[in-house]
Protein backbone atom coordinates (compact mmCIF):
# COMPACT_ATOMS: atom_id res chain seq x y z
CA UNK A 1 0.00 0.00 0.00
CA UNK A 2 1.45 3.05 -1.15
CA UNK A 3 1.86 6.18 1.81
CA UNK A 4 0.46 9.37 0.45
CA UNK A 5 1.92 12.22 1.93
CA UNK A 6 -0.10 15.62 2.39
CA UNK A 7 1.07 19.32 3.18
CA UNK A 8 -0.35 20.63 6.85
CA UNK A 9 -2.75 23.73 5.95
CA UNK A 10 -0.98 25.42 8.50
CA UNK A 11 2.44 24.95 5.90
CA UNK A 12 3.24 28.49 4.59
CA UNK A 13 6.04 29.86 1.87
CA UNK A 14 8.77 31.70 3.48
CA UNK A 15 10.33 33.89 1.29
CA UNK A 16 14.04 33.51 2.17
CA UNK A 17 15.42 36.71 3.90
CA UNK A 18 17.80 39.09 1.78
CA UNK A 19 21.76 38.29 2.95
CA UNK A 20 23.34 41.20 4.33
CA UNK A 21 26.04 40.97 1.66
CA UNK A 22 23.20 41.53 -1.21
CA UNK A 23 21.20 44.72 0.45
CA UNK A 24 23.54 47.43 -0.86
CA UNK A 25 23.55 46.19 -4.52
CA UNK A 26 19.83 46.34 -4.07
CA UNK A 27 20.01 49.83 -2.78
CA UNK A 28 22.52 50.86 -5.45
CA UNK A 29 20.37 49.24 -8.36
CA UNK A 30 17.54 51.12 -6.59
CA UNK A 31 18.99 54.13 -6.34
CA UNK A 32 20.47 54.11 -9.89
CA UNK A 33 17.11 53.37 -11.01
CA UNK A 34 15.38 56.56 -9.14
CA UNK A 35 18.57 58.71 -10.83
CA UNK A 36 17.28 57.64 -14.25
CA UNK A 37 13.91 58.66 -13.75
CA UNK A 38 14.96 62.13 -12.61
CA UNK A 39 17.31 62.31 -15.28
CA UNK A 40 14.39 61.57 -17.67
CA UNK A 41 12.46 64.06 -16.53
CA UNK A 42 15.05 66.71 -16.55
CA UNK A 43 15.90 66.05 -20.06
CA UNK A 44 12.00 66.09 -21.20
CA UNK A 45 11.66 69.75 -19.39
CA UNK A 46 14.43 70.88 -21.25
CA UNK A 47 13.37 69.68 -24.66
CA UNK A 48 9.68 71.03 -23.83
CA UNK A 49 11.10 74.65 -22.78
CA UNK A 50 13.62 74.49 -26.14
CA UNK A 51 11.01 73.60 -28.40
CA UNK A 52 8.48 76.17 -26.81
CA UNK A 53 11.13 78.53 -27.30
CA UNK A 54 11.93 77.59 -30.90
CA UNK A 55 8.23 77.93 -31.82
CA UNK A 56 8.26 81.53 -30.14
CA UNK A 57 11.43 82.47 -32.03
CA UNK A 58 10.08 80.92 -35.36
CA UNK A 59 6.76 82.19 -35.36
CA UNK A 60 7.30 85.56 -37.18
CA UNK A 61 9.18 83.15 -40.22
CA UNK A 62 6.27 81.30 -40.05
CA UNK A 63 3.53 84.54 -39.92
CA UNK A 64 5.76 85.60 -42.89
CA UNK A 65 4.91 82.89 -44.96
CA UNK A 66 1.10 82.04 -44.34
CA UNK A 67 1.05 86.05 -45.52
CA UNK A 68 2.75 85.66 -48.35
CA UNK A 69 -0.51 83.41 -49.48
CA UNK A 70 -2.85 85.93 -48.41
CA UNK A 71 -4.70 88.42 -49.84
CA UNK A 72 -3.12 91.85 -49.47
CA UNK A 73 -6.63 93.13 -47.15
CA UNK A 74 -6.41 90.04 -45.46
CA UNK A 75 -3.00 90.11 -43.79
CA UNK A 76 -3.03 91.93 -40.90
CA UNK A 77 -6.88 91.30 -39.83
CA UNK A 78 -5.77 88.02 -39.02
CA UNK A 79 -2.91 87.39 -36.74
CA UNK A 80 -3.22 83.61 -36.53
CA UNK A 81 -1.16 81.09 -38.38
CA UNK A 82 -4.05 79.50 -39.95
CA UNK A 83 -4.89 79.91 -43.72
CA UNK A 84 -8.35 80.39 -45.01
CA UNK A 85 -7.96 80.85 -48.68
CA UNK A 86 -4.42 80.17 -50.51
CA UNK A 87 -3.28 83.37 -52.70
CA UNK A 88 -0.15 82.59 -55.30
CA UNK A 89 -0.65 85.87 -56.81
CA UNK A 90 1.75 87.52 -54.39
CA UNK A 91 4.80 85.70 -56.06
CA UNK A 92 3.50 86.58 -59.10
CA UNK A 93 3.03 90.14 -58.88
CA UNK A 94 6.13 90.85 -56.51
CA UNK A 95 8.40 89.40 -59.25
CA UNK A 96 7.56 91.51 -61.42
CA UNK A 97 6.23 94.48 -59.66
CA UNK A 98 9.48 97.00 -59.63
CA UNK A 99 10.88 98.15 -62.56
CA UNK A 100 13.15 95.09 -63.01
CA UNK A 101 12.40 91.42 -62.62
CA UNK A 102 13.04 90.55 -58.92
CA UNK A 103 15.84 87.88 -60.25
CA UNK A 104 17.64 90.81 -61.74
CA UNK A 105 18.13 91.91 -58.25
CA UNK A 106 19.06 88.70 -57.05
CA UNK A 107 21.44 88.29 -59.53
CA UNK A 108 23.15 91.59 -58.29
CA UNK A 109 23.45 90.33 -54.95
CA UNK A 110 25.04 87.09 -56.57
CA UNK A 111 27.91 89.29 -58.37
CA UNK A 112 28.57 90.96 -54.77
CA UNK A 113 28.15 88.11 -52.80
CA UNK A 114 30.95 86.19 -55.01
CA UNK A 115 33.03 88.75 -55.29
CA UNK A 116 33.30 88.59 -51.49
CA UNK A 117 33.44 85.14 -50.64
CA UNK A 118 36.77 84.88 -52.97
CA UNK A 119 38.17 88.66 -51.70
CA UNK A 120 37.57 86.83 -47.98
CA UNK A 121 39.03 83.47 -48.88
CA UNK A 122 42.15 84.99 -50.80
CA UNK A 123 42.95 87.84 -48.97
CA UNK A 124 42.05 86.62 -45.45
CA UNK A 125 43.97 83.43 -45.53
CA UNK A 126 47.05 85.24 -46.87
CA UNK A 127 47.01 87.08 -43.93
CA UNK A 128 46.24 84.72 -41.69
CA UNK A 129 49.36 82.56 -42.48
CA UNK A 130 51.59 86.05 -42.69
CA UNK A 131 50.73 86.28 -38.94
CA UNK A 132 50.46 82.95 -37.66
CA UNK A 133 53.75 81.63 -39.79
CA UNK A 134 56.18 84.04 -41.18
CA UNK A 135 58.42 86.11 -39.16
CA UNK A 136 58.45 89.72 -39.36
CA UNK A 137 59.21 93.64 -37.04
CA UNK A 138 56.39 94.16 -35.07
CA UNK A 139 54.38 91.56 -35.94
CA UNK A 140 52.60 91.47 -32.61
CA UNK A 141 51.53 95.05 -32.92
CA UNK A 142 50.13 94.73 -36.11
CA UNK A 143 48.37 91.23 -35.48
CA UNK A 144 47.18 93.61 -31.97
CA UNK A 145 46.21 97.08 -34.53
CA UNK A 146 44.65 94.09 -36.22
CA UNK A 147 42.15 92.69 -33.65
CA UNK A 148 41.69 96.61 -32.95
CA UNK A 149 39.71 97.56 -35.90
CA UNK A 150 37.17 94.52 -34.54
CA UNK A 151 36.02 97.30 -31.82
CA UNK A 152 36.03 99.92 -34.47
CA UNK A 153 32.37 100.85 -35.32
CA UNK A 154 31.40 100.36 -39.35
CA UNK A 155 29.88 103.78 -38.92
CA UNK A 156 33.14 105.87 -38.27
CA UNK A 157 34.65 104.81 -41.54
CA UNK A 158 31.71 105.17 -43.45
CA UNK A 159 32.18 108.78 -44.74
CA UNK A 160 36.25 109.39 -45.11
CA UNK A 161 34.98 105.55 -47.45
CA UNK A 162 32.61 107.77 -49.43
CA UNK A 163 34.39 110.58 -50.06
CA UNK A 164 37.36 108.24 -51.13
CA UNK A 165 35.14 105.94 -53.61
CA UNK A 166 33.48 109.19 -54.64
CA UNK A 167 36.81 111.21 -55.54
CA UNK A 168 37.54 107.47 -57.71
CA UNK A 169 34.17 107.33 -59.15
CA UNK A 170 33.14 104.26 -58.06
CA UNK A 171 29.74 105.23 -57.10
CA UNK A 172 26.56 103.35 -58.09
CA UNK A 173 29.10 100.09 -58.71
CA UNK A 174 29.84 96.81 -57.23
CA UNK A 175 33.60 97.63 -56.73
CA UNK A 176 33.00 99.58 -53.37
CA UNK A 177 31.52 96.81 -52.00
CA UNK A 178 33.62 94.19 -53.57
CA UNK A 179 37.07 95.56 -53.48
CA UNK A 180 37.47 95.94 -49.70
CA UNK A 181 37.41 92.38 -49.22
CA UNK A 182 40.36 91.95 -51.33
CA UNK A 183 42.35 94.63 -49.13
CA UNK A 184 41.34 91.95 -46.00
CA UNK A 185 39.77 94.16 -44.32
CA UNK A 186 37.71 91.58 -42.34
CA UNK A 187 39.79 91.16 -39.19
CA UNK A 188 37.61 88.50 -37.46
CA UNK A 189 38.14 86.04 -40.16
CA UNK A 190 41.59 86.99 -40.43
CA UNK A 191 41.71 86.05 -36.96
CA UNK A 192 39.40 82.79 -37.63
CA UNK A 193 42.37 81.63 -39.50
CA UNK A 194 45.27 82.38 -37.37
CA UNK A 195 44.35 80.49 -34.91
CA UNK A 196 43.31 77.50 -37.21
CA UNK A 197 47.03 77.52 -38.49
CA UNK A 198 48.54 77.77 -35.10
CA UNK A 199 46.59 74.29 -34.51
CA UNK A 200 48.42 73.00 -37.56
CA UNK A 201 51.95 71.44 -36.62
CA UNK A 202 54.53 73.39 -37.43
CA UNK A 203 56.64 69.89 -38.11
CA UNK A 204 54.70 69.64 -41.82
CA UNK A 205 56.18 72.86 -42.37
CA UNK A 206 59.69 71.79 -41.89
CA UNK A 207 59.24 68.75 -44.01
CA UNK A 208 57.91 70.71 -46.70
CA UNK A 209 61.09 73.01 -46.22
CA UNK A 210 63.48 70.36 -46.14
CA UNK A 211 61.83 69.19 -49.83
CA UNK A 212 62.71 72.79 -50.81
CA UNK A 213 59.48 74.55 -50.64
CA UNK A 214 59.45 77.99 -49.99
CA UNK A 215 56.46 79.87 -48.24
CA UNK A 216 54.09 79.98 -51.40
CA UNK A 217 53.83 76.13 -51.75
CA UNK A 218 53.79 75.51 -48.14
CA UNK A 219 50.77 77.68 -47.77
CA UNK A 220 49.27 76.30 -50.93
CA UNK A 221 50.28 72.84 -50.64
CA UNK A 222 50.23 72.25 -46.88
CA UNK A 223 48.35 74.80 -44.92
CA UNK A 224 45.43 75.78 -47.48
CA UNK A 225 44.23 72.35 -48.06
CA UNK A 226 44.12 72.03 -44.01
CA UNK A 227 42.20 74.80 -43.83
CA UNK A 228 39.04 73.55 -45.19
CA UNK A 229 36.80 74.48 -41.71
CA UNK A 230 37.89 77.61 -41.74
CA UNK A 231 37.40 78.20 -45.37
CA UNK A 232 34.09 76.72 -45.20
CA UNK A 233 33.24 78.86 -42.01
CA UNK A 234 34.08 82.17 -43.81
CA UNK A 235 32.05 81.38 -46.79
CA UNK A 236 29.25 80.39 -44.61
CA UNK A 237 29.55 83.87 -42.80
CA UNK A 238 30.53 85.87 -45.57
CA UNK A 239 27.75 84.60 -47.92
CA UNK A 240 25.28 85.35 -45.20
CA UNK A 241 26.23 89.11 -44.00
CA UNK A 242 26.71 89.96 -47.56
CA UNK A 243 23.24 88.84 -49.16
CA UNK A 244 21.61 90.66 -45.77
CA UNK A 245 23.46 93.84 -45.83
CA UNK A 246 21.38 96.99 -46.48
CA UNK A 247 23.58 99.65 -45.49
CA UNK A 248 25.99 99.55 -47.86
CA UNK A 249 24.27 99.23 -50.83
CA UNK A 250 21.79 101.73 -49.61
CA UNK A 251 24.68 104.10 -49.53
CA UNK A 252 26.68 103.36 -52.92
CA UNK A 253 24.44 102.45 -55.26
CA UNK A 254 21.86 104.72 -56.44
CA UNK A 255 20.35 103.87 -59.87
CA UNK A 256 17.56 101.34 -59.35
CA UNK A 257 19.49 98.94 -61.97
CA UNK A 258 21.96 98.37 -59.61
CA UNK A 259 19.98 97.57 -56.60
CA UNK A 260 20.42 94.68 -54.59
CA UNK A 261 17.99 92.39 -53.20
CA UNK A 262 17.42 94.35 -49.47
CA UNK A 263 17.45 97.60 -51.46
CA UNK A 264 14.91 96.32 -54.08
CA UNK A 265 12.66 95.10 -50.73
CA UNK A 266 13.10 98.26 -49.35
CA UNK A 267 11.22 99.90 -52.47
CA UNK A 268 8.04 97.93 -51.73
CA UNK A 269 7.38 100.26 -49.22
CA UNK A 270 6.35 103.68 -50.19
CA UNK A 271 4.89 106.03 -47.53
CA UNK A 272 2.95 108.19 -50.22
CA UNK A 273 1.35 105.07 -51.61
CA UNK A 274 -0.13 101.76 -50.66
CA UNK A 275 2.05 99.46 -49.76
CA UNK A 276 1.90 95.76 -51.26
CA UNK A 277 2.71 93.94 -48.24
CA UNK A 278 1.90 90.69 -49.69
CA UNK A 279 4.26 91.09 -52.21
CA UNK A 280 6.80 92.43 -49.84
CA UNK A 281 6.36 89.06 -47.90
CA UNK A 282 6.73 86.86 -50.93
CA UNK A 283 9.89 88.40 -52.53
CA UNK A 284 10.81 88.43 -48.74
CA UNK A 285 10.53 84.59 -48.64
CA UNK A 286 12.15 83.80 -52.36
CA UNK A 287 15.40 85.97 -51.15
CA UNK A 288 15.50 84.02 -47.83
CA UNK A 289 15.61 80.96 -49.91
CA UNK A 290 19.31 81.43 -50.97
CA UNK A 291 20.41 81.86 -47.20
CA UNK A 292 18.24 78.54 -46.23
CA UNK A 293 19.95 76.60 -48.88
CA UNK A 294 23.55 77.97 -48.27
CA UNK A 295 23.63 77.44 -44.85
CA UNK A 296 22.23 73.75 -44.75
CA UNK A 297 24.60 72.65 -47.79
CA UNK A 298 27.85 74.67 -45.85
CA UNK A 299 26.78 73.20 -42.97
CA UNK A 300 27.07 70.07 -44.09
CA UNK A 301 30.21 70.69 -46.31
CA UNK A 302 31.67 72.01 -42.66
CA UNK A 303 30.91 68.80 -40.28
CA UNK A 304 32.70 67.01 -43.06
CA UNK A 305 35.28 69.07 -42.91
CA UNK A 306 36.30 69.37 -39.65
CA UNK A 307 35.60 65.24 -39.75
CA UNK A 308 38.36 64.47 -42.09
CA UNK A 309 40.99 67.47 -41.17
CA UNK A 310 42.69 64.54 -39.21
CA UNK A 311 42.63 61.88 -41.38
CA UNK A 312 44.46 63.82 -43.87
Amino acid sequence: MTNLQTASPETKTVAAPISPEKKPKVRESMGSLAFSRRARARAITKHIILIACGAIMIYPLLWMVVSSLRPNDLIFKDPGLWLNTLDLSNYSSGWSALTHPFGHYMLNSAIVVIGCILGNLISCSMAAYAFARLKFTASKLFFGIMLLTLMLPFHVVVVPQYVLFSQIGWVNTFWPLIVPKLLATDAFFVFLMVQFIRGIPKDLDEAARIDGAGHPRIFLRVILPLMVPALATTTIFTFIWTWNDFFSSLIYLTDPDMFTVPVALRAFVDSQAGTSWGSLFAMSIVSLLPVFLIFLFGQRFLIKGIATTGIK
